[in-house]
């Protein structure tokens, strides 16, 4: 028996037992990225709240954030420099709404620092070319070099007991999840400590359940019903809702 069957036999051994979930629905390339990751870099600075101000909002758009339908939002709603929050009312919101003033914009501005403290996260593994669907990810920092996509099924985050474990996915250019997708957690962890720091747009397809920060350059557009447990931040285009449901609670 060689010295990596021996590694990996002991890995995938500790994973089963520490209760990891759908691990027999894995294939083999999978099954592979598991074993890789196990041991994978905790971020440098995870015990920092990285979005300063900006933590209040659920929905913050730069340009505009423009609804349709019935949305709900739990946290605050902003934009800035811009100052339109257009199209049809959200139906509730818990929390404030600031368009234009100077609390988005401050919030605004504790994006830029949080966004670039994100890209500059060191320790990343990177999984250019992969999607995320079928994948089973423990804490730490995650790279793909243009697109992220999680085209079908569900993204496993597990927290392997660690209430404050963190997720960064570093992203080049898009960011798309397709319909019907999720993204759930598992043994520890929270949403809010899930990020998403996106080079250009974010677009999540209707019907699907993600969680986590998104921290986009340029826009943020979720889908029909699409549920958000987390953040939709765009910081120079607009965050688009369609009948949505956005908490950071």
């Amino acid at each position: 028996m060689t010295t990596q069957f021996t590694t990996l036999i002991f890995v995938l051994f500790t994973i089963m037992s520490a209760g990891c979930i759908r691990i027999n629905n894995i294939d083999n390339h999978s099954q592979t990225f598991l074993a890789q990751t196990f041991t994978t870099v905790i971020p440098t600075q995870a015990n920092i709240e990285v979005l300063g101000s900006a933590a209040q909002f659920a929905v913050l758009g730069g340009s505009t954030v423009t609804n349709a339908g019935a949305s709900t939002v739990t946290g605050s709603i902003g934009v800035s420099p811009g100052t339109a929050i257009a199209g049809t009312p959200i139906k509730q919101i818990d929390g404030e709404v600031h368009a234009g003033d100077p609390i988005s914009l401050k919030a605004q501005n504790d994006v830029i620092t949080a966004y670039n403290s994100l890209t500059n996260q060191i320790g990343s593994i990177n999984i250019t070319g992969q999607d995320l669907g079928g994948m089973i990810l423990v804490p730490g920092v995650y790279k793909f070099n243009a697109t992220c996509t999680l085209t079908t099924g569900i993204l496993t985050l597990d927290g392997q007991g660690n209430p404050n474990a963190k997720w960064i996915f570093q992203i080049g250019s898009t960011l798309t999840t397709g319909l019907n997708t999720s993204v759930m957690m598992i043994n520890g962890g929270s949403a809010l400590n899930v990020y998403w720091q996106v080079g250009s747009s974010a677009t999540l397809l209707a019907d699907s359940k993600i969680c986590g920060n998104i921290i986009a350059y340029a826009s943020v557009t979720l889908g029909s019903l699409t549920e958000l447990k987390g953040r939709a931040i765009a910081r120079v285009g607009a965050v688009t809702l369609v009948a949505n449901t956005v908490s950071i609670e």
